[in-house]
């Protein structure tokens, strides 16, 4: 089956455009103009009545699971208060008995954007106001802190006496009682205590969460659902939404695993399933986590916070343990990305990679996620030893408020650094890590190109010396996320030969003024030549 798509501004490179892509089968066949394509034959033509199309995007890390599971929580991102956040999880609960009757856990709130009442993070006299006779666990929005209510604390059986599980803590009230909050691993430990949701839950929200995906413009995600903290993921019921093709989003898991014996399940068992054969769902990297976010405090400072100089942050993952595993993947083949945000855990990180380098060599595309907070001797390591960075624009929308309290304006001028470090020459890939923020490729786009929050401030943009150009942007979107997953030969490009997966817009990319960037919306998805998804 040959189609041509054509009437289109097709974007081959920088500053280089087509009007016209002849898809055989799942591929592309050849690029140009709709007259040469015309003359190779075709079975039907696709008129894109002049729309600009640009290659299938590609978040290089997010949370599928997270993102469906949301569709079964109560959404507490827009709560401007403590006690919003209070009223709405118990009118959850008395609408939704049977989904809550094991308990609730959510993730959303953020005390920074409280605009009444006290701006702290909550604790368990606030979690008890929701409820005593279920157990109540709410994620901050990053994942890596949460509020807990007396019934899951006692759950648990956690007192003052109990020690937190290895990198994450338990936080104590001024007479050293668990006050509720617990950071980083105590986050996952404490909500075994909730039952999961079942494999026909979970291949039905997740097959939900990657059809948005392709609404939004994406062809392709690198999600972390296995293992890891705050996820419900599990290979069986990933698999099987594959199977039973229930999306045709490419996915290419990244996968958390804590001993040497993990990664050999991984490598002889998972590795062994049939529909790893296809183009669609594939294994990747093991994923670690180092530290925890700079809006909890629990990223990892060299020199603490500048208003809490003795908090350093947490370590979630020690040094040598962390080498250990670094090695261990290494010695198998497998690449690592590691969550890492501030300098102290990039740091460590930088190191820990070197000793798992091939021939001294970094061959198997070891990577940083998030890498937010960097001076510009540390930004230089990185380049200078071919460490590929997976960067969330869009975490600039929050963290521009926040970032000069937390860190000071010096640390803050070389921080995001998204343009500095792509001249320096290190890979770059570009995603959302969602649901922290929302799939949605555009603001991101608009963030690296503008460096202002959703709103259009500050209006010349925060460092905007750190501002990329929009090729920069959609290159990092496509073949730079890629590259990351050592598919740079098979997608991110319209070129003869790639998987014939691309993204058509409803405006001009390339030509409308910065502030419309974060607006657009696609109005056709293309993955393996099928249309997935069409904008009316």
């Amino acid at each position: 089956m040959k189609k041509l798509f054509t009437g289109g501004k097709f974007y081959v490179a920088r500053e280089e455009f087509a009007e016209a892509v002849l898809v055989e089968g799942d591929r592309i066949r050849a690029v140009g103009k709709k007259a040469d394509l015309q003359e190779l034959g075709y079975d039907e033509v696709i008129d894109l009545t002049g729309k600009t199309i640009i290659p299938g995007l590609n978040d290089s890390h997010c949370h599928i699971s997270c993102v469906g599971a949301a569709y079964l929580q109560v959404d507490l991102s827009s709560c401007c208060s403590i006690e919003e956040i209070i009223e709405l999880t118990k009118e959850f609960i008395a609408k939704n008995p049977e989904l809550t009757k094991n308990g609730v856990r959510t993730m959303g709130w953020n005390q920074d954007l409280f605009t009444s009442g006290e701006k702290r993070v909550l604790n368990v006299h606030d979690v008890d106001q929701i409820s005593t006779e279920i157990p109540v666990i709410l994620e901050r929005v990053c994942g890596h802190i949460c509020a807990v209510n007396s019934k899951a604390l006692a759950m648990k059986n956690i007192t003052k006496d109990t020690p937190p599980p290895r990198g994450g803590t338990i936080e104590c009230d001024e007479d050293g009682n668990p006050n509720g909050v617990l950071t980083e691993n105590a986050v996952q430990w404490i909500e075994e205590i909730i039952p999961n949701y079942t494999s026909e839950e979970k291949i039905q929200f997740m097959s939900k969460a990657l059809n948005y995906a392709a609404s939004v413009g994406l062809t392709s995600v690198q999600s972390n659902d296995i293992a890891a903290p705050n996820t419900y993921g599990d290979f069986d019921s990933i698999r099987a939404i594959y199977e039973k093709d229930l999306t045709k989003v490419r996915y290419r898991h990244q996968i958390c695993a804590y001993s040497p014996e993990e990664m050999d399940q991984i490598i002889n068992v998972e590795a062994l399933q049939p529909i790893y054969q296809e183009e669609y769902l594939k294994l990747g990297p093991i994923k670690m986590f180092k530290d925890g976010s700079l809006g909890a405090k629990t990223a990892m400072m060299r020199d603490g916070y500048l208003d809490e100089p003795d908090n350093h942050g947490v370590c979630a993952l020690e040094y040598d343990l962390q080498v250990e595993l670094v090695k261990a993947a290494s010695q198998r083949g497998l690449q690592v990305v590691t969550h890492v945000i501030g300098d102290e855990a990039i740091a460590e990180t930088v190191a820990a990679y070197q000793e798992g380098f091939i021939d001294g060599k970094n061959k198997l595309r070891h990577a940083l996620i998030h890498c937010q907070i960097t001076d510009r001797p540390l930004l230089q390591e990185i380049a200078d030893k071919d460490i590929s960075v997976f960067f969330q624009p869009i975490f600039l929308d929050y963290d521009l408020q926040i970032l000069e309290d937390r860190v000071g304006k010096e640390l803050a001028r070389t921080s995001y650094a998204f343009k500095t470090l792509a001249e320096l020459g290190a890979p770059i890939g570009y995603g959302t890590d969602a649901p922290v923020e929302d799939l949605n490729p555009f603001p991101n786009i608009y963030a690296a190109v503008a460096r202002k929050n959703q709103q259009g401030q500050p209006e010349e943009g925060f460092y905007p010396e750190e501002c990329v150009d929009i090729y920069t942007a959609i290159d990092a979107y496509t073949i730079g996320s890629s590259y990351l997953e050592f598919k740079e030969n098979e997608k991110g490009r319209i070129t003869e030969g790639h998987l014939a997966d691309f993204t058509v817009l409803d405006e001009d990319i390339f030509e409308i003024d910065t502030e419309e960037i974060k607006n657009i919306q696609p109005r056709m998805t293309v993955i393996g030549g099928v249309i997935v998804f069409e904008r009316n």
